[in-house]
């Protein structure tokens, strides 16, 4: 892969390859099992405004377990934890198996999540060399994308009405102990994916942990992390591409499910037909991420603003579609905006945080804002149903809010350059 920043081809670590298959496998899990779990929560008659809450529960590790992932991934090697944590998310899909509410389930995988996260990018900071880092976000969120890509038409196709007969056939008597339910074939399907991650986890680096083996106490964790958060928040370009990251994967939580809801409201499509939808938004974040990767230097992150206004006018103009012809490619061009977006101010935000921070208390950093961020529009989008809005003023509204924060944080930085 080429980049403006060096000029030439070079070849990335052999154990980056392997840390990108492990995460590949590990989020199309992640991916497949929250539309398989929508399709559960469906088969038990729970009303629509409850598959948002899957995402809600999911998210909360993130903010609430921020500041002591940081710190535990600098403990350990982080390989070595990302094996652990994935371990940890599979028993959580055999916690919702064996009858636990889905829910709950959804807890204990994001707590598996919310520490395999500065995990896996910590150990991108630590492999990969700075000139190097757009190039490697651009690897990353391609095969993240992927994952959505992939893990989301999996999801649609596991739970459809064909797919669900022939695995029946194939596989009719599931364990004693796994809850009644049709989707029993789907969800086995979604732990071997898990499996596969955990054995791929074998290539990954094992570096060395970048901080001494200590007992984790919550009072001067909790100062630490909050004079991490201020310090990132403080330093310019640290704070600009956290602000944007945050907003950006804030609105991007709300769309997952916003699309799905709009192409069944107004397309008139299956909730198996309408996960291709989301597929075709992560088609265009592939292609953005793949050009932003090539193209864009990380000096020229900041330069990146504009396409985040972009991105919310695009947001809110795809929902006026009532043609799936139209909106099909609008929603290709969406995806390859955010991708050109965010990838660039990813690399950047690693950067600076690197340099100011440790890499697993830094992306910690990130991660807790991020999924505030999650947790906040989410429960807003989950009211905003509960209390009947029609999906297309919703998803307008989200668009135009999206538009304006990153006017917003463009105006803010040419004042400061003035």
């Amino acid at each position: 892969m080429t980049t403006r920043a060096t000029g030439k081809t070079s070849r990335m670590p052999q154990g980056f390859y392997w840390l990108i298959l492990a995460q590949f496998f590990s989020a199309l899990a992640d991916n497949s099992l929250l539309i398989v779990a929508m399709a559960f929560l469906h088969e038990q008659g729970y009303p629509a405004w409850w598959a948002p809450l899957l995402k809600f529960s999911f998210t909360w590790a993130y903010v609430l377990l921020a500041p002591g992932v940081g710190h535990l991934a600098d403990m350990a090697p982080k390989g070595l934890l990302m094996g652990w944590m994935n371990a940890v998310k599979l028993a959580g899909a055999l916690t919702l198996l064996a009858g636990l509410h889905p829910i709950l389930a959804f807890a204990l995988i994001g707590m598996g999540a919310s520490a395999y996260a500065p995990a896996k990018y910590g150990l991108i900071t630590e492999t990969v060399p700075p000139s190097r880092l757009v190039a490697a976000n651009g690897w990353l969120e391609v095969t993240v994308v992927l994952s959505v890509l992939l893990g989301t038409g999996l999801g649609g196709l596991l739970v459809s009405d064909f797919a669900v007969a022939g695995l029946s056939q194939l596989w009719p008597n599931p364990p004693s102990w796994w809850v009644d339910t049709r989707l029993a074939t789907a969800f086995a399907l979604v732990l071997a994916l898990y499996m596969l991650a955990a054995l791929l986890n074998i290539g990954v680096p094992r570096r060395a942990a970048r901080l001494p083996v200590a007992r984790l106490q919550l009072r001067p964790l909790l100062q630490d992390f909050r004079q991490s958060n201020r310090q990132l928040w403080l330093d310019p370009l640290g704070g600009l591409s956290l602000a944007v990251t945050t907003l950006f994967w804030g609105a991007g939580a709300v769309l997952q499910f916003a699309v799905l809801r709009w192409a069944q409201d107004v397309i008139g499509l299956a909730l198996d037909r309408a996960a291709y939808l989301q597929a075709c938004v992560a088609i265009g974040v592939v292609v953005g991420a793949g050009l932003a990767a090539h193209r864009i230097a990380l000096n020229r992150a900041a330069t990146m603003l504009p396409w985040g206004v972009a991105l919310g006018l695009l947001v809110a103009a795809s929902s006026l579609l009532t043609a799936l012809e139209w909106a099909l490619p609008l929603l290709v061009v969406t995806g390859a905006v955010g991708g050109l977006l965010v990838v660039p101010m990813n690399a950047l935000l690693q950067y600076r945080g690197h340099r100011l921070l440790s890499p697993g208390r830094s992306i910690a950093v990130q991660g807790f804002n991020e999924n505030l961020s999650v947790l906040v529009m989410l429960g807003l989008y989950t009211l905003l149903l509960w209390l009947g809005l029609p999906i297309v003023p919703l998803m307008v509204g989200f668009g135009l809010l999206l538009a304006a924060g990153m006017a917003a944080l463009m105006l803010q930085l040419r004042l400061k350059r003035a």
